[in-house]
Parts: C-alpha cells; structure tokens; sequence
C-alpha cells in the first residue's frame, strides 16, 4: 500500500487544526500558520561549497582594494552579503578570498590579490579587484571564498564569470564542462560599465549553513 507523504505545511496545518501544536505564546492558528509561512519564504539554500585549491594561504590582509592604482587587467567590483539559511544576517563573519592576476598567476611569496574581510553589522561586503586570469588547471576565471562565522558550518566555495569565454556564451550548457564548475548558481551574472574606466561588476551573496 503506497503512502500519502505529507509535507511540512500541511504537517503543520493538520496539527493547528487538530490543536496539537501548541505555541509558547497565545497564538491563533491562522497567526501561527503566518508565521511559519513567512519563515519558510525566508529560508534560504546554502551556497555550493567547492574544492579548496592549493594557493590558499594563511595571514591575508583585512582589505577590500586588491586592485592597486596601474595594475593591469579589467577592472571589477565584487558585491554581497553573508546571511544564514534562515534569511538572518550575519556579521562578524570572517571572508578570506583569492585569485589570480590577470594573467593567471597566484601570489606565493606575498598577498597580491588575497584579503580577509571582517563582515559589519550590515552584512554586506565589497572588494575592488580585477577580472582573474586563465590558468590551465582550471581555465574558469574565478575567485576562491572560504567563509566562517560562530554557529555556522565553514563555507568554501568558489565564483564565476558568466562572460567568461569558457562557457562559449552559454553557463547554462557548458557550467559543467570538464567538470570545473559543479554548480550554475556559482557562475553569477556580469554588468559592464562603460564610464572613463570601464569596470565589470558581479554580486555573490553568500549564505551559510547553521551548525
């Protein structure tokens, strides 16, 4: 005999209904259905984590200006937020980033193109970089991420380029290409500015799973 699965709303509504659900405040059913509506819409899908990489490096900088005045490569703004997957900001979380130059060399030696923020109480951040280069390991353009904040689990992660000639014009189809990219979310749409420097800009939000 197959069963019927019930699903968390209706699981919900059953035991208002059937007044088996008791709030810790008076309640109506109706206000306490609301409320749990409205925390559902609020609910968030943790980013995709992925792979680390081996150019991670310890001690970066608390700075959101990696492009120094006469760097070469384009120009590009990163912004976001950090929130947790109840739709909850959260500040104090610590975002160390990495990438390459322009033409697809990581800093070693040094912290060129590396930064570690300290997210306010807003939530939201912003780096000023430039597009990173190709390398043949992982010929995506893309920027490392590796995200921590207490009472969360440690996010790694990665963004990418939707302009970037890897995806031959299309993220949709080739994301998946060679396996590089393990999810579309990941690669994020670009805006071009066409002022008296022209500038790329992306947003990458971040959400972070609780523990």
């Amino acid at each position: 005999m197959q069963r019927n699965l019930l699903n968390r709303r209706e699981i919900l509504e059953n035991c208002i209904v059937r007044g088996l659900l008791v709030a810790g405040l008076p309640m109506s059913g109706t206000k306490l259905f609301a409320f749990w509506q409205n925390a559902e819409e609020n609910a968030q899908k943790p980013t995709p984590a992925e792979v680390l990489g081996p150019f991670y490096k310890k001690g970066a900088p608390n700075v959101k200006q990696l492009r120094k005045p006469g760097d070469p490569g384009f120009p590009l703004t990163v912004t976001g937020r950090v929130l947790n997957s109840r739709g909850e900001k959260v500040p104090g979380a610590r975002i160390d980033v990495w990438q390459t130059d322009h033409a697809g060399h990581y800093d070693v030696e040094g912290y060129n193109y590396r930064a570690r923020l300290i997210v306010p109480e807003s939530s939201d951040y912003t780096l000023e970089t430039i597009l990173p280069g190709h390398y043949p390991d992982r010929p995506a353009q893309h920027i490392h991420y590796m995200i921590s904040a207490p009472g969360h689990k440690t996010l790694i992660t990665q963004a990418y380029f939707a302009t970037d000639p890897y995806f031959e014009g299309d993220p949709d189809k080739h994301y998946a290409k060679r396996n590089i990219v393990g999810h579309r979310e990941l690669v994020r749409p670009v805006k071009l500015f066409e002022q008296s420097v022209p500038r790329a800009e992306i947003t990458f939000d971040i959400c972070l799973e609780r523990v």
